[in-house]
């Protein structure tokens, strides 16, 4: 039986690169998770930012037991808080679902299902459809793009704004704080920003009803007060909004450099939902959260834990243990991208969809579409808690943008399935996708 240094001990710092933070960390995470598996097992003290521990899970088993036992494994963070030196905001407990438990969880969360589940599906593909084709419609006739700044970090935002209801100010406002929460940047600041931004939209919302997610929120029976509002907000778009967006740039990225999506393009086999799944499981966006304390002294993966010590999921090193098992690759249920227990995200099918549609719209509309850098030039964003491409720099043939009457031809239909080939090299530059892309592009034009 190993003991733990108390919470935010210095002593969790000498394991020698277990910093989940910094250039090192960024670049490669997996090496870091490997040999916290070897050196301690399934359960690693690790630092998640200066001067912050935690004990990170590394294993499967261990993580259901943590995250499917409400009563020993609680969210609500505020008895760890009082005592630590440092809290980052992504830890900082909100009067929201993400951070309630018991009875006050169910009325939290019933709200923002309850709300989500009134969601047209219909009506947000059809968001996600205009507001993609604007966007590549503005930078289409260059030829070239960077798909994180100028395409996915906005494209849920935008999809999500219309889901809630809001005017596209505070959208655009909401995002700029929600990243640099996520990447660890003045946090203070950006996180009262965000809180002040999301109060006038209540305030707006109040005064105009509308078909949406604040609406209905404001109206749900578990009359939410506007602090309980405000971070209802907060959890829904900000766990939509950056996951949904790395989630759509990591996937192109496997489209763009990964053989087994590059071939006939009319023959099926892997499709764009294969290759989601797979972000999911080897990069997922979220890669370590769902922080919980234990409520009393507790053994967990053989280390002794004190009562309100955090433990945070690696959602990241857990699928690779699966991986290495042969699990992952049954089912795409087997990941635990989405969390489990309780706590499961909520929003699953949402977040599917844009993604998807995000995907889709890319391939179609950009002809011959290729990496403008080698594969292994592609850079990730700093932070423990997620896993983001910094920048996807792509090139393709100019496109046409089609007047609002009459224009060009009509775009092709969507693009339901990439089929395999034999290998899976990393590749970049004129990659099989790309080749297959001029294919179809070409039949088109006939």
């Amino acid at each position: 039986m190993r003991p733990t240094p108390p919470p935010n001990c210095p002593a969790h710092a000498g394991t020698g690169g277990s910093a989940l933070f910094g250039p090192e960390f960024a670049a490669d995470p997996n090496a870091v998770y490997d040999r916290l598996r070897r050196e301690f097992g399934t359960v690693a003290p690790v630092e998640l930012e200066e001067g912050v521990s935690a004990m990170l899970v590394l294993d499967h088993r261990v993580a259901l037991e943590v995250l499917t036992n409400p009563g020993m494994w609680r969210k609500d963070s505020r008895s760890w808080e009082a005592g630590a030196r440092s809290v980052p905001v992504m830890m900082q407990w909100r009067p929201n679902c993400l951070y309630a438990d018991g009875a006050e969880h169910a009325r939290l969360r019933a709200a923002v299902t309850d709300s989500l589940d009134r969601v047209d599906t219909v009506a947000l593909r059809g968001s996600v459809e205009r507001h993609a084709r604007a966007l590549i419609h503005r930078f289409g006739p260059s030829g070239q793009a960077d798909l994180v700044v100028q395409y996915a970090a906005r494209l849920p935002l935008l999809a999500i704004t219309d889901l809630v209801g809001c005017p596209a100010d505070f959208g655009t406002r909401v995002v700029e704080h929600v990243r640099a929460v996520f990447d660890g940047r003045d946090q203070g600041y950006h996180n009262e920003q965000l809180s002040r931004c999301l109060a006038e939209l209540i305030a707006f919302k109040r005064r105009k009803r509308g078909p949406d997610v604040a609406s209905w929120l404001i109206d749900h029976p578990a009359q939410l007060n506007d602090e309980e509002l405000l971070h209802q907000l907060v959890v829904t778009m900000g766990a939509g909004v950056e996951p949904t967006a790395a989630w759509i740039c990591s996937t192109l990225a496997l489209l763009l450099t990964d053989d087994r999506f590059g071939g006939d393009l009319t023959g099926g086999g892997l499709s764009i939902q294969d290759a989601l799944h797979q972000v999911l499981v080897n990069a997922p966006p979220i890669a370590n959260y769902a922080v919980h304390y234990p409520q009393q002294d507790v053994v967990l993966g053989g280390w002794r834990l004190a009562a309100q010590q955090p433990v945070v999921i690696s959602f990241a090193a857990v699928h690779r243990q699966l991986i290495e098992g042969g699990a992952a690759a049954r089912g795409r249920r087997a990941h635990l991208a989405f969390s489990a227990g309780p706590h499961l995200c909520p929003a699953q099918s949402h977040a599917e969809l844009i993604a998807t549609v995000a995907i889709e719209t890319v391939l179609d509309r950009l002809p011959e579409i290729e990496l403008a850098v080698p594969a292994g030039e592609l850079r990730w964003r700093p932070g423990a808690f997620h896993r983001a491409l910094d920048s996807l720099p792509v090139r393709f043939t100019p496109i046409t943008v089609p007047a609002e009457t009459g224009g060009d031809r009509p775009w092709p239909a969507p693009i339901a399935s990439i089929p395999p080939v034999p290998t899976s090299t990393a590749k970049h530059g004129g990659s099989a996708l790309a080749r297959a892309l001029r294919r179809w592009f070409s039949f088109l034009a006939g």
